[in-house]
């Protein structure tokens, strides 16, 4: 892509736009950390504290819980204030959340660790509600989910980091003795376990506390475009019921919801279902967990690549046409992780990221298109079905707690459930295809 063609994704009547993208595009990268820091922390505080796989989703359910809560006031606040005083708050409040692990720590019990995250995700929450439609305004409508999907192509490398950083300073980290064993342990020899592994554990968390506390310092020094702050009437309920009636936008949400499901099923239980097939093969629990955190590791990169190659392709098809064929491919991919069990079924599992690269910002643009300054509360719509990623992931738990299902490994059986998310984005694809076509 040319300088000129940059420009005119990044600029708006003759204003340049590319200090502030960059700067907002950043924010992208710093919550990609929050989140895939975190999917591997469901396998590490279920081994922390002796608990079930169901027991450590709740990390996911709080997490995108979060998410869920905090949505439409970030909405509202946005609307009353502008764009860049959400995406201050935001910061602040996952600088808070993350500072806060060090207080859950000191009391040696799981349910604060949950406070911690609710409040990050909180900050995440108006984060994604400012940041979103905020780079859809720097520039025109028809290079909106272009430039959305460049930016996006960042939140990958923010995640790239945070599974970097939970394999090598938290997973490698932590006392080897798995859940079996801790349980056998007395009381006091548990607690020090405990107690040493939850020190490693929270030290990633205060210092990307203290970076975004300086991002938030050097956002709010600089001048940033108010272009689409025009309105701060709020109207709630004359919106919603405004553009819950566009029926792109209000099937966006539902896709949504069921696309963050997926993901963070396929991102969080790769862990599980690699751990399995590679203690099949002899390997002990540690080693195999940490090797299928390398291959969630592979899975991101290919999602990264995947989705600055998509972006570019997204200059020849239309967004639902891509979409659609990126569902169709996840889904046989999703076949193979159920019923190979065998390296296969993880090649599998990591493929699935190459068609999941497109998912969220594809949606997430064509659900907006065309609402204007309505697309404040709209984005808040789209956040709210991150609340898939707290939903799904522990029923998904709740299968693979059950160890055997049909005589299959119940881990790989329970992702049938990624397999209904993806028909239901095929689904989305196609209807937005035709719409697109009239």
């Amino acid at each position: 892509m040319n300088n000129t063609k940059h420009a005119s994704i990044l600029s708006k009547n003759g204003v340049s736009y590319l200090i502030p993208f960059i700067l907002i595009t950043s924010c992208f990268a710093l919550w990609g950390f929050a989140n895939d820091i975190t999917n591997p922390m469901v396998k590490a505080f279920s081994k922390i504290f002796r608990m079930s796989v169901t027991d450590g989703a709740l990390v996911q359910v709080t997490f995108y819980g979060g998410y869920f809560a905090m949505a439409f006031p970030a909405a509202m606040f946005i609307r009353k204030y502008s764009y860049k005083a959400g995406v201050l708050l935001g910061l602040g409040l996952y600088a808070v959340g993350a500072l806060l692990f060090f207080p859950a720590s000191m009391t040696g019990s799981y349910y604060p660790f949950l406070l911690a995250y609710f409040i990050l995700t909180c900050g995440l929450s108006f984060l994604e509600t400012s940041c979103n439609p905020y780079i859809l305004s720097m520039g025109t409508e028809e290079t909106a989910t272009r430039r959305l999907n460049l930016a996006q192509s960042f939140n990958p490398i923010g995640s790239l980091l945070g599974m970097y950083v939970a394999m090598n300073f938290i997973q490698n980290r932590l006392n080897p003795l798995d859940t079996v064993g801790r349980s056998q342990l007395s009381t006091a020899e548990f607690e020090t376990i405990r107690d040493s592994d939850l020190s490693v554990l929270i030290a990633p968390y205060l210092i990307i506390g203290i970076v975004i506390l300086a991002m938030l310092l050097l956002i709010r020094l600089v001048k940033m475009p108010k272009n689409s702050d025009q309105s701060h009437d709020i109207n709630f309920i004359p919106t919603l019921k405004r553009i819950f009636s566009i029926h792109h936008y209000r099937e966006g949400v539902v896709a949504q919801f069921f696309y963050v499901g997926a993901q963070i099923m396929c991102w969080t239980f790769v862990i599980q279902y690699g751990t399995r097939l590679f203690m099949s093969q002899g390997m002990e629990e540690q080693a195999a967990e940490v090797l299928s955190q390398k291959y969630n590791i592979i899975a991101m990169v290919i999602f990264c690549f995947s989705r600055f190659i998509c972006t570019f392709i997204l200059r020849y098809l239309n967004p639902g046409q891509l979409l659609k064929i990126l569902a169709i491919v996840a889904c046989l991919f999703t076949i193979g992780v159920i019923f190979l069990q065998n390296i296969w079924g993880m090649y599998c599992l990591v493929g699935i990221s190459a068609c999941m690269s497109l998912m969220f910002p594809t949606i997430y643009g064509i659900a907006l298109k065309g609402l204007g300054d309505d697309a404040k509360f709209g984005a808040a719509g789209l956040i709210m079905a991150i609340l898939g990623g707290s939903v799904l992931p522990p029923l998904q738990a709740c299968i693979i707690d059950q160890n055997t299902l049909f005589g299959m490994p119940a881990v790989n059986l329970s992702f049938i459930l990624p397999f209904i998310c993806f028909i239901v984005i095929v689904i989305y694809g196609h209807r937005s295809y035709v719409r697109a076509k009239r």
